[in-house]
C-alpha cells in the first residue's frame, strides 16, 4: 500500500529536529524506518510530518568512557553496535543486536528506534532495563535523563514525549550478562524474551509478557531463586495466535533461568 502524502524535513542539528517536532503536533521522528514506514503503509499511524534524523552525525557515535560506560547514539544501527570495538566493553550489546531479524534490518534499524517504538516483542527494551542503562532525552527545555526501567510507559509509549528526542543511551560497565528468547522461526518475532545482568544478585527483565519490560531482582543467582521470583511476580501475559497466557508464563520462567545461567557462566 502506498503512503499517503506527508510533509518531510531533514534537520541539520538536534536543536532543529526538536524545534520541528515541537512546532507540529502530528510530526514524528524518522530513524531507520523499519517499523514506522510499515505502520504508515498499513494506515495504523498517519503522522502529518516526518522529521528525518539520518543527517544528524551527533546521534551516530559509540563512545567508551574511562570508567567503562558505553554511550550509544540513538541513530546507531544494530550492525554498527555489532562491529564496534567500544561496544564490546559490554559484549551483550552486540550479542543481542546480532539476534535481531536479518542483515537487511540490522543494517537499517537503529538502537533509538527500537527502544522508542517500545514494541513489547523488541529485544532492546528488556536488555536496557536489565543493564541499568540511562536514557538521555533532549527537548525544548534542554536535556534530561531517565533510568531505563522508568523510560518504558506502555505499548509504543515512552518517557520521550511530544517535541522530545532520545539522543543517546549510557550503559554502565559490566561483563556478566545473558539474553534468552523463544522466537517464531529463526529470525522471527519473540514470543518471550529475557535479559539478565549478574552482580552478586541478578536483574532480570522480561519482554513480551506485559506492555513494558518486567524487572525482577534477586539476591541470589541460583536457579531456585530465579524461579521463585518469577512465580511471585504474578505475570499476566497476553494470549495470541502464537502462545496462550499460560504458555507465556511457562516460557518466561524458562528464558529467565537460561539468561541468568548464561550470565553466571561469564567472567
Amino acid at each position: 500500500m502506498l503512503l499517503r502524502e506527508v510533509e518531510y524535513a531533514r534537520p541539520a542539528s538536534v536543536q532543529e529536529a526538536v524545534r520541528l517536532l515541537s512546532d507540529q503536533e502530528g510530526a514524528r521522528a524518522l530513524a531507520g524506518g523499519q517499523t514506522l514506514i510499515n505502520v504508515m503503509k498499513a494506515r495504523a499511524a498517519s503522522p502529518d510530518a516526518l522529521v528525518d534524523l539520518n543527517g544528524l552525525d551527533e546521534l551516530k557515535g559509540i563512545d567508551l568512557g574511562s570508567d567503562g560506560t558505553v554511550t550509544i547514539g540513538a541513530m546507531v544501527t544494530y550492525s554498527e553496535v555489532i562491529g564496534s570495538a567500544e561496544a564490546r566493553a559490554r559484549p551483550i550489546l552486540g550479542e543481542v543486536c546480532a539476534q535481531i531479524a536479518d542483515v537487511q534490518v540490522r543494517n537499517r534499524g537503529t538502537v533509538g528506534g527500537n527502544v522508542c517504538s517500545n514494541d513489547p516483542t523488541n529485544h532492546l527494551p528488556p536488555l536496557m532495563v536489565s543493564l541499568g542503562a540511562t536514557m538521555h532525552i533532549t527537548g525544548p527545555g534542554g536535556e534530561r535523563t531517565v533510568p531505563a526501567e522508568e523510560f518504558f510507559l506502555g505499548v509504543y509509549m515512552t518517557a520521550a514525549g511530544p517535541g522530545e528526542l532520545l539522543t543517546r543511551i549510557s550503559v554502565p560497565p559490566g561483563k556478566r550478562d545473558g539474553f534468552a528468547s523463544v522466537a517464531i522461526g529463526k529470525d522471527g518475532t519473540c514470543i518471550v524474551n529475557a535479559a539478565a545482568s549478574v552482580n552478586g544478585g541478578a536483574r532480570v527483565a522480561l519482554g513480551c509478557v506485559d506492555a513494558v519490560p518486567v524487572l525482577l531482582k534477586t539476591d541470589s543467582v541460583e536457579e531456585d531463586a530465579v524461579r521463585a521470583a518469577l512465580q511471585g511476580a504474578n505475570l499476566d501475559p497476553p494470549s495470541d495466535v502464537h502462545a496462550s497466557a499460560d504458555y507465556r508464563r511457562h516460557l518466561a520462567e524458562v528464558v529467565a533461568v537460561r539468561a541468568v545461567a548464561q550470565a553466571r557462566g561469564k567472567s
